[in-house]
């Protein structure tokens, strides 16, 4: 068998003749012809077989290492005039526009993405943290599942920091498949547009909850006409214990420096720790804790929108009278959210998947910093949570010759 012959089936490329090998001192150089006449704008696909002119110098993209060497594949491609984008030199079936990387190359990176840290990948595929974010950029613009935007029913949005400085990312889950579905940079009424706009006002229609945390600048987005007014807002029950937490952290802390200037120190030690009996799971509790918990705790169980409302309302109430500025605070803010609050009781709506997702995706963006792009922090974000298939090269169906 020929060496041309025997690089055509190794690599495997649609659309291409192998024309020539050549060894060079770290890598392998295959020179390629396309099978096709026609030319094909890389931008829109728009075909003809007019050409402007050739390119005077080859195009080369990286391939699949061969062992411990690179392999290049090279061509010498011709331009055309696409009537929307102009002069263009054509696109090529075994690359996406506007990667000097093979489709086979980029999936590989795009996977490993998904499970690997940047140490590993950089070292593994011999290419820098920049590349690979550009390189999963068009991975994920490739393969995002272009229904994912179908079937919205009950949806949650969120933000997460993707960066400091306040880089923030706003992400739409599906609660339904428990994906990512939709993201953008930002965390503002405006952001959250850019989601309706791209969703349109029928899809929009379909929408029957939104959960979220008590971010204004979100319901508003989601109360706008043409948006998702007809949706139950739900606000998520996880934010209402933080802000108790938070609220009882400033009285703990309030209260430990009263105890600690009385002249019995062990007043303040004893109170010391007792907060934990509220925020540990029940299951870490010591025994102390526990004891605790069973004098502080007047009532438990599942609890049905009706007792949450009295509850809530009682809490509200003692809360405002209680002369703590932080409770007094938190009151009102329960109050103004109340109606959301129990939405989320009683459809059973809330971000508690939305924020299992974000705990992954935390990890994933420690995995993101050294990123300089918003979108290349959201597409590693997408390949990990979002809807899409990886394929890899070895699996992908034969490309029929031709």
């Amino acid at each position: 068998m020929r060496v041309t012959a025997a690089f055509s089936r190794l690599l495997r490329l649609p659309g291409i003749w192998v024309r020539q090998v050549s060894f060079e001192a770290d890598r392998v150089a295959v020179t390629v012809a396309l099978r096709r006449w026609r030319l094909v704008c890389p931008d829109c696909g728009y075909t003809t077989r007019s050409r402007h002119d050739t390119r005077p110098v080859d195009s080369t993209w990286r391939h699949l290492d061969l062992g411990v060497w690179r392999l290049e594949v090279r061509a010498r491609l011709r331009r055309l005039v696409c009537p929307t984008h102009g002069v263009r030199t054509e696109g090529v079936p075994f690359a996406r526009a506007g990667s000097r990387f093979t489709r086979d190359f980029e999936d590989l990176v795009g996977f490993l993405a998904t499970t690997a840290d940047k140490t590993t990948i950089c070292r593994l595929v011999r290419i820098d943290w920049d590349t690979v974010g550009r390189v999963i950029t068009r991975v994920m613009d490739d393969g995002l599942d272009p229904n994912r935007l179908e079937s919205l029913f009950e949806i949650g949005v969120d933000e997460v920091s993707w960066r400091k400085r306040h880089n923030y990312l706003t992400l739409v889950s599906n609660h339904r498949t428990n994906q990512v579905v939709w993201g953008a940079p930002g965390r503002d009424t405006a952001t959250l547009d850019g989601f309706f706009d791209e969703l349109g006002t029928e899809r929009s229609r379909t929408i029957t909850a939104v959960s979220m945390d008590m971010s204004a600048g979100y319901a508003k987005s989601v109360g706008k006409d043409g948006h998702a007014p007809k949706a139950v807002i739900c606000y998520d029950p996880f934010h209402v214990v933080a802000l108790a937490t938070k609220a009882l952290d400033v009285v703990r802390r309030q209260v430990w420096n009263e105890l600690r200037q009385l002249p019995d120190q062990s007043v303040a030690k004893r109170f010391k720790g007792a907060r934990w009996a509220l925020l540990k799971n029940p299951t870490d509790l010591t025994d102390y804790q526990a004891a605790t918990l069973r004098k502080l705790r007047r009532r438990g169980g599942d609890l049905e929108e009706a007792e949450v409302a009295y509850l809530l309302d009682r809490f509200c109430s003692r809360a405002s009278r209680s002369g703590l500025k932080p409770f007094v605070t938190l009151a009102r803010t329960i109050r103004r959210h109340r109606a959301g609050i129990l939405a989320a009781v009683r459809l059973g709506v809330n971000n508690a998947r939305h924020e299992a997702l974000n705990r992954r995706v935390r990890m994933i963006v420690n995995r993101a910093y050294g990123f300089h792009s918003s979108r290349a922090a959201l597409a590693l974000i997408m390949l990990t949570v979002g809807p899409i298939t990886h394929v890899l090269p070895h699996e992908r169906p034969t490309a029929p010759s031709g």
